[in-house]
């Protein structure tokens, strides 16, 4: 290659014909390329013109997003799902069925946790495990609640025939 600072190619120094013997054989071109594919010489610009800038690619197009999801932004991460607001109110409702406000607070729970993991089922938010946490907190309540319940109907009835048994043999 020649270029403004190396006029000429460079020489193989000339070797004697004294020697005897068979010339080598050149060697092989190169398998990755041919001459048309050699390097530009420094200062040039591979695109032709020095002044011109290599090609800029346009950022390519996606399509919209199906069934009204979010797309993608780039660099930032997806979006964080939204957690089902049911599901929060199914487990709070639990806990407090198991506290302040015994029985309805459990069914609000089992109710409100049912409509959540329906809700769930096609909305493509978070929550299932609070849902599922509301909902068995809240059969746990319900039924805890209904034993007591049944448990004291039975004592009121058995003092009942107690003392109506004791007030028979007094007289």
């Amino acid at each position: 290659m020649t270029d403004a600072t190396n006029p000429a190619s460079p020489q193989p120094p000339a070797t004697p014909h004294a020697e005897a013997g068979p010339t080598p054989p050149p060697p092989p071109a190169p398998p990755y390329g041919t001459a048309s594919h050699a390097a530009a010489p420094y200062g040039s610009s591979p695109y032709g013109n020095p002044t011109q800038a290599p090609p800029s690619y346009a950022a390519p197009q996606y399509p919209a997003s199906a069934y009204g999801q979010q797309p993608a932004v780039y660099g930032y991460g997806q979006p964080e799902a939204r957690t089902n607001v049911l599901a929060i109110i199914s487990l709070v409702a639990s806990i407090i069925g198991l506290t302040a406000v015994p029985f309805l607070g459990s069914v609000a729970g089992v109710i409100t946790g049912h409509m959540a993991l329906r809700q769930l089922k096609t909305s493509g938010e978070k929550g299932r495990g609070l849902a599922l946490g509301g909902t068995i907190v809240g059969w746990i309540g319900a039924g805890f609640w209904i034993l007591v319940i049944v448990v004291s109907i039975i004592a009121f009835l058995a003092w009942g025939a107690v003392m109506i048994d004791m007030s028979n043999s007094w007289s």
